[in-house]
C-alpha cells in the first residue's frame, strides 16, 4: 500500500533535512557552509548572475542573499562587479574559487555516502523519477 502524499512528502523532507546537516558538519574544517557553497558554485554555474538571480537559484530572498554576498566579499569569497543600472553582478574570486572545487569534493562524498545505500539501478530510477517531478513544473 502506497503511503499519503503527505507522508512521502515529509521524508522528502527528511532526506534534504538530513542532507544539509551532513553536509553543514563536513564543511565546517573548511570554514564555509552548505549555503556559501551552494552560493558559489551557482555563481560559478552563472557567471554574470544578478545578486536578485543569485537569490532565485538559491531559495533565498533578496535581503539574505545580499547579506550572504556581502559577507562572502568580506572573506575575500567574492568580489562586487556593476552591472547595469543599479545591478550588482558578484564575481568569484580565486580563492572563492579554490575553496569551492574543494567544498565540491566534500559534498559529493556525503551524497555518495548517503544515497549509495541505493544500488545503481534504484538510483537511476530514483533520479529519473525525481526529474520528472522537478522538470513537470
Amino acid at each position: 500500500m502506497t503511503r499519503s502524499p503527505s507522508r512521502i512528502g515529509l521524508d522528502i523532507k527528511r532526506l534534504q533535512s538530513q542532507h544539509h546537516r551532513a553536509i553543514d558538519s563536513a564543511l565546517a574544517p573548511l570554514g564555509i557552509s552548505l549555503v556559501q557553497w551552494d552560493a558559489l558554485r551557482h555563481l560559478s554555474e552563472n557567471p554574470g548572475a544578478s545578486l536578485h538571480d543569485l537569490a532565485v537559484l538559491t531559495f533565498q530572498s533578496d535581503q539574505a542573499f545580499g547579506t550572504l554576498a556581502r559577507r562572502m566579499i568580506d572573506r575575500g569569497l567574492l568580489e562586487r562587479v556593476p552591472g547595469p543600472g543599479r545591478a550588482i553582478r558578484p564575481k568569484i574570486t580565486a580563492k572563492g574559487g579554490e575553496l569551492r572545487q574543494r567544498a565540491q569534493v566534500v559534498v559529493d562524498e556525503v551524497l555518495a555516502d548517503s544515497l549509495g545505500r541505493l544500488s545503481p539501478a534504484d538510483l537511476a530510477r530514483f533520479d529519473n523519477l525525481l526529474q520528472r517531478l522537478v522538470d513537470d513544473r
